[in-house]
């Protein structure tokens, strides 16, 4: 499989342009780690298990992204910063589906 492009802009409003691998098993949260996009420590902090919302981002292109589980859901409904477009990073896989979607990290939670 090949690999995608995603556009990403982060917390600093710059806009990064990342290939990003669909055979190894990744997610949105894992990608901005791997690129350096946010400080460490500040984004994937429960480690991807849908228990904080460090890697809430707002999802700006028009993809079909999978069904929001109730881990989620529940998780973005007590979170700070929250729009109609919130998802959590760790929660997208990334899959060929995904080739240009472009998303926005939510500001840091303080």
């Amino acid at each position: 499989m090949p690999d995608i492009t995603l556009i990403i802009k982060d917390r600093e409003g710059k806009t990064h342009r990342v290939l990003a691998p669909t055979d190894m098993a990744m997610n949105l949260m894992e990608i901005v780690k791997s690129y350096e996009l946010a400080d460490e420590g500040t984004i994937g902090i429960c480690g991807g298990m849908a228990m904080c919302a460090s890697c809430q981002c707002y999802i700006i292109s028009k993809h079909n992204l999978p069904q929001m589980e109730d881990e989620e859901e529940a998780m973005l409904s007590d979170a700070l910063n929250v729009k109609h477009n919130s998802r959590l990073g760790c929660q997208i896989s990334i899959t060929e589906d995904l080739e240009g979607l472009t998303f926005e990290l939510a500001p840091e939670e303080n």
